[in-house]
C-alpha cells in the first residue's frame, strides 16, 4: 500500500482507512476548483488535468484521456500522461465495443487487462479504468491506464468519487441552467409599467414564491381608446410553467392582433395546451377589454373571479368557461360589466386567496374585499400595495408558498383632474 509520501507522527503506519482519508482530501481540493460557469467539456478536460497532475502518484495512474460523445461515438477530447503509454487511434469509440457498453453501463468499471479499442489502441496493456459521467447526448468518458501496485479498494473509492462529484456537478449546472432559461422567459413576458389609458389608473406586481413561478400577467393597448389585460397561474414551477405561461400570452397576443373573437381565441388556445408536450399544462386565465367609457368585455377561464367594487357593491367576473388544458375541446362565453368612475377592479391569483395563518385558515376573498374597501379612495398603486401588506401581515411573516399576482384597475372620479389628489 501507498503511503502517498505523507508521515505519521511516531511509529505509527499508514492505514487503509488513513489512506482514504487523504485521498478524499485531495479529491475534495479539486472539487473545489470546478468552475462551474465553464461549458461541460472543458469543465472535464480540466478537471481531469488537474487529477492526474495531483493524483497520479497515489493512483498509479500512467496516462488518462478524455472521450466526449459526438455523432460517430466518443471521440478523443484531450489526454494527460507519457504518450508512449497510450497509443491512441482516431477512430471513436462506439458502445458496441464490450468494454465501453460497461462503463457506460455502470459508470465505473475497473479492467484487469482490457482492449478498449479492440486492437489495444487506445489504452497500452495492463490494468485500465473507466468513468462514464452526464447523460446523452454530451456524456463523456474518462479512460485511466494504471500500473499494478495500487489496490482495487483505492481505486474503486476514488473514481466513484469522482463519478457522484461530477454528475452532482454536472446536475447542478443544468438545473442552474434551466432556472436561468425560465427566469429569463418569465422577466422577458413581465412589463415593467402597465400601458396608459386616460381616466384609469393600473398597477400590477408577481412575486414568485420560488426562483421561478407559474404567474403572469399581461397587457395590450389598443391605439389608446382601450387596452387588453391578462392575468394567469400555471400549474407547475421552473421551466416548464414558463414555458406554458409563454405559450399562452404569446397565443392570446397574436389571436388578439388579429381581431379575432376573444372566445374563438381560448377555445384555439385551450386545444393547442391541450395537446402540448409539457409537463405543466394547466393554466387559469382571466383576459378582458375595457374601454374609455368604463365598458368591460371578459373571459374568465378557470381564474379566481376578478371583483368589481363600485360603491357598497361587489360583482365577481366569473362567467367564462373551464381552465385551459385539460379538456380537449373547451366552449368560452363572454362577460359584461362596466366601470362606473370611482369603480375599482382587482384581480389577483392564488398566492394571495389561498395565504394562510397560523390557525390554517385563508386570507381568501374575504380579506381581498375588506382591504379594497377600506381604501376605495386611495390610488390603484395604493390599494395593490394595502393588499400585498394586508396578505403579507395575514400569514404572519412566512414565506409565500404560492407565487402572488395582483392587478389593479381604477377609473377615476367624474371631479378627477390631474393633481387633485383624488
Amino acid at each position: 500500500m501507498m503511503n502517498n509520501g505523507v508521515q505519521n507522527e511516531g511509529t505509527v503506519s499508514t492505514t487503509p482507512h488513513h489512506e482514504a482519508k487523504l485521498l478524499y482530501r485531495k479529491l475534495d481540493n479539486l472539487f473545489v476548483t470546478l468552475d462551474p460557469a465553464q461549458p461541460q467539456a472543458q469543465l472535464l478536460k480540466s478537471f481531469l488535468g488537474h487529477l492526474y497532475e495531483s493524483l497520479r502518484e497515489a493512483l498509479g495512474l500512467r496516462a488518462a484521456l478524455l472521450y466526449g460523445e459526438g455523432s460517430d461515438g466518443f471521440e478523443l477530447k484531450a489526454q494527460f500522461g507519457d504518450p508512449s503509454d497510450t497509443r491512441q487511434g482516431t477512430t471513436p469509440l462506439t458502445e458496441e465495443r464490450a468494454p465501453l457498453a460497461l462503463i457506460l453501463q455502470h459508470g465505473v468499471y475497473l479492467f484487469p487487462d482490457v482492449d478498449v479499442g479492440g486492437s489495444r489502441d487506445v489504452l497500452a496493456s495492463g490494468r485500465a479504468a473507466g468513468v462514464a459521467v452526464g447523460r446523452r447526448p454530451r456524456r463523456h468518458v474518462m479512460l485511466f491506464s494504471i500500473g499494478d501496485e495500487i489496490a482495487h479498494e483505492e481505486l474503486d473509492f476514488t473514481l466513484n468519487a469522482v463519478r457522484a462529484a461530477l454528475d452532482a456537478r454536472l446536475g447542478d449546472e443544468r438545473v442552474q441552467g434551466h432556472l436561468r432559461q425560465a427566469m429569463e422567459i418569465q422577466q422577458s413576458l413581465l412589463m415593467d409599467e402597465p400601458p396608459r389609458l386616460a381616466g384609469y389608473e393600473l398597477a400590477c406586481r408577481s412575486i414568485p414564491a420560488e426562483e421561478v413561478g407559474g404567474d403572469f400577467y399581461d397587457f395590450a393597448s389598443f391605439n389608446g381608446h382601450s387596452i387588453g389585460l391578462a392575468i394567469g397561474d400555471a400549474s407547475g414551477k421552473g421551466l416548464p410553467a414558463a414555458l406554458l405561461v409563454r405559450d399562452v400570452v404569446t397565443g392570446l397576443r397574436m389571436g388578439l392582433e388579429k381581431n379575432l373573437k376573444m372566445t374563438h381565441v381560448f377555445s384555439k388556445l385551450n386545444s393547442v395546451i391541450h395537446r402540448s408536450n409539457l409537463s405543466s399544462r394547466f393554466i387559469s386565465v382571466f383576459y378582458a377589454e375595457l374601454d374609455r367609457e368604463g365598458d368591460l368585455i371578459y373571459v374568465n377561464a378557470g381564474h379566481p373571479a376578478p371583483l368589481v367594487f363600485s360603491g357598497d357593491t361587489v360583482v365577481p367576473l366569473d362567467r367564462g368557461g373551464a381552465i385551459v388544458g385539460p379538456l380537449p375541446e373547451t366552449r368560452y362565453r363572454r362577460g359584461y360589466t362596466y366601470l362606473e368612475p370611482a369603480a375599482v377592479l382587482v384581480a389577483c391569483t392564488d398566492g394571495i386567496l389561498e395565504r394562510r395563518n397560523s390557525a390554517g385558515e385563508f386570507f381568501g376573498e374575504e380579506g381581498v374585499m375588506r382591504v379594497v374597501k377600506a381604501n376605495m379612495s386611495a390610488s390603484a398603486g395604493e390599494i395593490l400595495a394595502a393588499v400585498y401588506s394586508a396578505a403579507e401581515a395575514f400569514g404572519e411573516g412566512g414565506a409565500w408558498q404560492d407565487d402572488a399576482t395582483v392587478v389593479v384597475v381604477k377609473r377615476q372620479p367624474e371631479d378627477y383632474s390631474p393633481g387633485s389628489g383624488a
